[in-house]
């Protein structure tokens, strides 16, 4: 009862002070928000200095393309430096690192000297002198979780810590922490919707802060539960909680409870990974109760409340503006155990990288099977005949039964496949505001069905190298798998793009991790550089090869330009990015600043 008494005399603030101190936490949020969106508005005007880059990235649409009469060089380069950087001697006894290869590719491959080059402009993330701290940011401190991470989770923790109890005591002030938890809601929903307006401001797409969606709404379930146990212990002290309990306001917050408590139980690890359909459902029924049952708590919500019915009213129009139905042929690759999905009626409106969400409209994939929604990344370029290309990997019902359609396929108009109609909703995703054209040199590490990742953006970056437009002086893939039979159905792929890039080489390193056993070595692929090898790749090693590519100097217009950072890219598992972190780190800082900088793009699947 002491205890008690001292809590009692505590200096408070009344119920209006306590909202007007939550208010101005939110306002200093926001300001600190928007500050970081100033820093990065040179990166979102470099991006959109093209108008054409306006169309893309957006909204997915058809156009006919001019068929080309050209036809694309049909004979390989002599050579190709190593994976890890050694300069190999060309026919005409020029080497690899004087970039003779690129200053001279006109001449010897036969393209034309009409071509106008024009750059895309860099803006590297942050200035030189913080690129150490950049560096110590980006450090793990678990499976897929940064640094840099923490830092803002535990910054926002703190902020909500003040706001909570400054001159407040949960016992005898359980007000606060309900204004603490409903001003926090706007925040939840808009972090947590597709079309994340607060993600296009700062140049993140709405999976790179997901994780803070995630955070903020257990701090508003623990703030909400905090509210409620402090009224229950005021009620029960007095000895008037089943009168209170009663009254229609405190029924309605009791079902606002337990909608969010509901909500947070159902989005854990385990029902996230194994019943996603489960865990989108409760989200789906837990808000649908608990926004009309806070606004019968306390009326004076409504602004808050309207805040959110906003984000998420707009994310709904703007994901049906996003939605195309359309006819797919499905095809099956054996040695990947995955499907092919071509779209050849959607050929336009993507950024390389990004992803699509693809419903298939067939009992094929079950009774319910067709209500279900599967995030894929495209794997083509677009403005391209075959359209866009999706590659679903069999991991699991749905896309085994996919699986399974594409491989009782028949024979149609557009050869081997069958065709299905399905709802394509996107594309989402991406590079945000980096533009991948605009480094001097590009690497690539991807794992398993990653690949598709690395497919589109390679192809990208040769496009736009064929027309000028690329700073990019070499480009290197390393694509993990398990078994080396996966690298046949993308052979003739992994060809052409090397064939294609006649400005800058591609450097192409496949690496499988299952033991051949007594088996014969599978045989190195006859392509020039492309590589075969078993065993883990060394990431490090290949990063200073591609680094030191990138820094010699030639007779190329490439050469001319400034140095202007190293993109590494990567796709797979938590712990390939984690791996790829690692090596990134082992760079000294002298080499980084050498270059330009090293910034990291990360598409990271299991979280």
């Amino acid at each position: 009862m002491a205890n008690f008494t001292i809590l009692a005399v505590t200096p408070q603030l009344n119920a209006d002070g306590a909202e007007s101190l939550v208010f101005h936490v939110i306002l200093f949020l926001l300001i600190i928000v928007g500050f970081l969106i100033l820093l990065r508005l040179p990166r979102a005007f470099a991006r959109f200095r093209r108008s054409s880059d306006w169309l893309n990235g957006h909204f997915l649409w058809h156009s006919s393309y001019p068929k080309s009469t050209s036809k694309a060089p049909q004979t390989f380069p002599d050579d190709y430096p190593s994976e890890d950087g050694s300069t190999k001697e060309t026919k005409d006894g020029s080497t690899d690192d004087s970039h003779t290869l690129y200053s001279h590719a006109k001449k010897a491959r036969g393209q034309s000297d009409d071509i106008v080059v024009s750059f895309p402009p860099h803006v590297a993330t942050c200035p030189r002198f913080l690129r150490q701290l950049v560096t110590l940011h980006r450090a793990r401190i678990a499976p897929g979780f940064s640094i840099s991470q923490a830092f803002v989770m535990v910054f926002y923790f703190a902020t909500l810590v003040y706001a909570s109890f400054y001159k407040s005591s949960p016992f005898s002030d359980p007000v606060r922490t309900g204004w603490v938890a409903i001003a926090q809601l706007p925040f939840a929903f808009a972090l947590a919707t597709k079309n994340n307006i607060l993600g296009m401001l700062l140049g993140f797409t709405y999976e790179k802060l997901n994780y803070l969606h995630r955070f903020i709404g257990r701090l508003i379930v623990i703030a909400v539960n905090i509210h409620s146990l402090g009224y229950f212990y005021k009620w029960s002290i007095a000895g008037i909680f089943q009168r209170q309990i009663s009254r229609p306001s405190a029924m309605w917050g009791l079902v606002g409870l337990i909608a969010l408590d509901t909500m947070w139980f159902f989005s854990l690890s385990f029902w996230r990974s194994k019943f996603h359909n489960i865990m989108f459902t409760t989200h789906i029924i837990g808000f649908s109760l608990g926004v009309p049952a806070l606004w019968l708590h306390k009326p004076s919500m409504i602004p808050w409340l309207a805040a959110c019915l906003g984000l998420y009213g707009l994310d709904r129009v703007l994901r049906v503006l996003k939605t195309r139905i359309a006819t797919a042929v499905l095809r099956p690759l054996p040695e990947l155990k995955a499907t092919r999905i071509e779209v050849p009626h959607i050929n336009r409106g993507w950024r390389a990288g990004q992803h699509v969400r693809l419903r298939v409209l067939s009992f094929g994939v079950g009774w319910w099977g067709w209500t279900e929604v599967h995030p894929f990344t495209i794997a083509s370029v677009g403005g391209t005949e075959e359209g866009l290309v999706l590659i679903a990997k069999k991991s699991g019902r749905w896309t085994g039964a996919l699986y399974d359609m594409a491989k009782s396929s028949g024979y149609t108009e557009a050869g081997y496949g069958r065709r299905v109609k399905v709802i394509i909703e996107g594309p989402y995703g991406g590079p945000g505001h980096a533009i991948f054209a605009s480094y001097s040199a590009a690497v690539f590490v991807v794992g398993g069905s990653g690949i598709t990742f690395a497919l589109s953006t390679i192809q990208d970056l040769i496009q736009k190298d064929l027309k000028g437009q690329s700073r990019v002086k070499t480009i290197t893939l390393i694509w993990v798998v398990q078994d080396p039979a996966s690298l046949h159905p993308l052979l003739p792929l992994f060809a052409s793009m090397v064939q294609d890039s006649v400005y800058t080489p591609v450097h192409i390193a496949v690496h499988y991790t299952r033991a051949v056993g007594g088996e014969k070595p599978p045989a190195q692929p006859r392509v020039p550089g492309m590589t075969l090898a078993p065993g883990r790749p060394k990431v490090a090693k290949v990063l200073e090869g591609s680094l030191s590519r990138a820094v010699a100097l030639g007779a190329g217009v490439k050469d001319e330009e400034r140095v202007s950072g190293m993109l590494v890219g990567v796709c797979g598992p938590p712990g390939l990015g984690d791996d790829v972190s690692r090596a990134v780190a082992t760079i000294e800082p002298a080499r980084r600043d050498q270059v330009g900088g090293i910034e990291m793009h990360e598409e990271v699947f299991g979280l």
